[in-house]
């Protein structure tokens, strides 16, 4: 099983340029509550480090890249988001870490619900305990 989810964006436009629509629970697969941005990152200082226990996400580099390592407790897989038609979902109790950001990244994350700091693993030996408590 993979642990990289991609969804592709339908992209419309003309030479005028280019559209995409996101809309909840059609082409984005849950309810919106909050939606972030992460800008003007340093290449060498990753981001993330983190699971959450109930919050899904969706993240699209809607300029410029990055690698986005994801890690279920079992299975480590990274993928480089490079374009603003496609999304990686960061599904619940997934690890993930940021890397790699372009000089130019813009990360946009769509996410589920509002900031809860309880609903953060933090701690990678905590979140590897839950992991196993839930395979």
């Amino acid at each position: 099983m993979t642990l990289i989810k991609i969804i592709d964006f339908n992209v419309l436009g003309d030479e005028r340029g280019s559209l995409i629509s996101l809309e909840e629970n059609k082409n984005i697969p849950f309810e919106i509550k909050r939606v972030y941005y992460i800008f003007a990152t340093q290449k060498d200082i990753p981001r993330g480090f983190h699971a959450h226990k109930e919050l899904k996400q969706l993240a699209v580099c809607i300029q410029g890249h990055c690698t986005i390592l994801m890690d279920d407790g079992f299975t480590k897989e990274s993928v480089v988001l490079d374009s603003p038609s496609q999304g990686l979902i960061i599904d619940v109790q997934q690890w993930h870490e940021m890397h790699d950001f372009s000089e130019d990244c813009i990360l946009m994350v769509l996410a589920s619900d509002y900031y809860n700091e309880d609903d953060y693993i933090r701690n990678y030996a905590e979140f590897m305990r839950e992991t196993n408590v839930h395979s």
